[in-house]
């Protein structure tokens, strides 16, 4: 469904207001350090609007380069979800099959297949192997692209002790509040309570 020009703006302005409050936070270097927390492990959820997917992966690359840049003073490190699974594949050797499995025996056979090769458990591994030892905020990002193979939840639940010094931002598209989550603000809500939600 094509939001209405209203809704797109309202969508778009909330977007920027949550990446004024996540600005705020990579300059704050208790943030940063996972301090302040009360034994909490710091995963934060980012939600928007998925109509705003495009303006999203632009904040995120923004971002970044200020990160890079000097802007903000901490380190950022993004991993893209759906990036890590066709890398799976393609180590794998199978990522050039899909289209073909797709064509002959439909997208349910193509996910069949792809759901033995990744599950949340190699994403995670991938994660961990990727950003071992990284200093600063680690963004995740591809979490709409990569469904319905890895849902968020799982993953979340999986790296809940893997990063006890960084700041996780997993970037949502749907709705946190504090108890369920709801991916595109539609389907239904899982529980998930162990993440902040970044505003």
């Amino acid at each position: 469904m094509v939001p209405s020009p209203a809704n797109l703006k309202a969508a778009r302005e909330d977007l920027a207001r949550r990446e004024e409050v996540l600005r705020d936070r990579l300059a704050d270097a208790d943030f940063l350090a996972n301090r302040g927390l009360g034994n909490e492990v710091g995963i934060y959820l980012f939600c928007y609007d998925p109509s705003v997917e495009l303006e999203l992966r632009e904040t995120v690359a923004r971002l970044k380069r200020d990160s890079e840049t000097g802007v903000l003073p901490g380190e950022v490190r993004e991993c893209n979800l759906y990036d890590l699974a066709l890398e799976c594949c393609e180590q794998e050797g199978v990522l050039h099959d899909f289209p073909v499995l797709e064509a002959e025996e439909g997208t349910a056979a193509l996910l069949e297949e792809f759901g033995c090769i990744i599950t949340a458990e190699t994403i995670v591994e991938r994660l961990e192997a990727k950003l071992a030892g990284a200093s600063g905020a680690l963004f995740l990002t591809g979490v709409g692209e990569v469904y319905p193979l890895v849902r968020a939840h799982t993953v979340l639940n999986l790296i809940h002790s893997s990063f006890p010094s960084n700041p996780v931002v997993m970037f949502y598209p749907g709705d946190f509040n504090g108890h369920e989550l709801k991916l595109f603000s539609a389907l239904p809500s899982i529980n998930y309570y162990r993440a902040f939600n970044i505003m």
